[in-house]
């Protein structure tokens, strides 16, 4: 994978909560909770995230279940995220990569997040995908 930024999001029914990290893949922010209006005006919004952030790769989060199965959820998640892959290769032109992570916990790990450092503007679903990004980050520098 080349280097460079990577967004997360976590799709909810309702909202999309999106996070970026910085070219090296230190540091995660949370960056955007978008309300869900349509899928046009959703797959425009975060096609135009992922250019201002000249990222790389999305990384978006699946909704498993404790014993790890995927559930009506997953399922959800995987065809939304389908539609935008091809929407986004539309939009610019060429493929852009898209792996799913498992975000069990995410938004337990947002909450305490949140309950430690405060409120963010970005809103919960935004650092809901940090929490997920940073798993991602954690497991790629650990080589698992």
């Amino acid at each position: 994978m080349p280097p460079g930024k990577i967004i997360a999001l976590d799709v909810g029914d309702a909202r999309i909560g999106v996070a970026a990290c910085d070219p090296l893949r230190l540091t995660v922010r949370p960056l955007h909770t978008l309300r869900r209006r349509n899928r046009r005006a959703d797959f425009d919004a975060l096609a135009k995230i992922y250019a201002e952030e000249e990222a790389v790769l999305i990384v978006c989060g699946l909704p498993c279940n404790m014993d790890g199965s995927k559930g009506p959820q997953a399922r959800k998640v995987r065809n939304w995220a389908a539609r935008f892959s091809r929407a986004l290769r539309n939009i610019r032109g060429a493929e852009v990569p898209l792996v799913f992570w498992d975000e069990r916990l995410s938004s337990f790990d947002a909450d305490q997040w949140i309950a430690a450092q405060g409120s963010h503007p970005a809103g919960q679903d935004a650092v809901a995908a940090a929490v997920i990004l940073r798993s991602y980050l954690d497991v790629q520098r650990s080589g698992q």
